[in-house]
């Protein structure tokens, strides 16, 4: 066995670890450092005997105290859910004007409202409810079947084209590919745009106007300003769906794409939807 190294400076015991002539000292740790982690082993002994702790095959051990963080959650649960009971009760019975004609119940049903709307509508929506190509903005004051809240609360109790409910909302854009010619179909979209913008082809406007007033107003009205009745979107407004480009309308006038959303009144019930017409109310785009 080789005789232990002693350090001739502080002549203290070294390792036997050396590098680059270098000798590691073997000095005892500080004793605060050693009775901190004394400390620590005991509290540990001390929790595994208090909580559940040790895993076991099926279970785990239950600690003398016999706490529980299920049975914790559980119990908050049912105190919010009992602190929640008289609002909900209200809505339940109120109709949305009385319900918008109270603060304290409209605060209730907006905040009800917002987490239903990040657990069922944001995957399409989105999260801040902004919308993408294809699916509506519902912060902006654009509305294809109306933005007062009982034409929101039939769009969301019903859905719009959804099969299976026969109050849903329909509406039908024909394929103009049918109807007119490729031509037509650009100067159409070249009226659309002077509504709102500067088209490629200024001498298409005025043909693309008459074709316009002859297909399209009779649903999106002679001031295509739209019709929520058949849920026909306002072109002379700078809000659009599907893309606002020439290209983009040429594309939707040849194979018009056609939202569809679910039904949501079976799913999350009468009083849920009624605090989700009221969020959505309140974003900005209500009337």
């Amino acid at each position: 066995m080789a005789d232990k190294h002693v350090d001739e400076i502080s002549g203290v015991e070294t390792t036997g670890h050396e590098w680059d002539g270098i000798r590691e000292l073997n000095n005892p740790m500080p004793r605060w450092w050693v009775y901190t982690f004394y400390a620590t082993i005991v509290w540990a002994v001390g929790y595994m005997i208090v909580y559940p702790a040790v895993p076991l095959l099926t279970d785990a051990t239950k600690g003398v105290l016999g706490y529980s963080s299920r049975a914790e959650v559980s119990a908050e649960l049912a105190s919010a859910k009992a602190a929640q009971a008289g609002n909900i009760e209200k809505i339940a019975s109120s109709s949305l004007a009385d319900i918008m004609a109270d603060p304290q119940l409209q605060h209730f049903a907006v905040s009800g409202g917002a987490s239903a709307f990040k657990v069922n509508c944001a995957q399409c929506h989105g999260s801040g409810a902004a919308g993408s190509a294809g699916f509506p903005n519902l912060n902006d004051d654009d509305w294809l079947w109306g933005g007062k809240p009982e034409e929101i609360y039939q769009t969301i109790a019903h859905g719009i084209r959804y099969n299976g409910d026969d109050d849903t909302r329909v509406s039908e854009m024909p394929s103009f590919a049918e109807i007119l010619q490729p031509e037509e179909i650009k100067q159409t979209a070249a009226y659309v745009v002077s509504l709102t913008g500067t088209p490629s082809d200024a001498s298409m406007v005025e043909p693309g106007k008459a074709l316009f007033e002859a297909n399209c107003a009779s649903c999106h009205g002679a001031d295509a300003k739209g019709n929520r009745e058949f849920g026909a979107p306002n072109l002379a407004d700078a809000l659009w769906l599907n893309g606002s480009s020439e290209q983009a309308i040429v594309a939707q006038m040849k194979a018009p794409k056609h939202g569809v959303m679910p039904a949501w009144l079976p799913r999350l019930g009468d009083t849920t939807v009624k605090q989700l017409a009221i969020f959505v109310h309140s974003l900005g785009g209500g009337e």
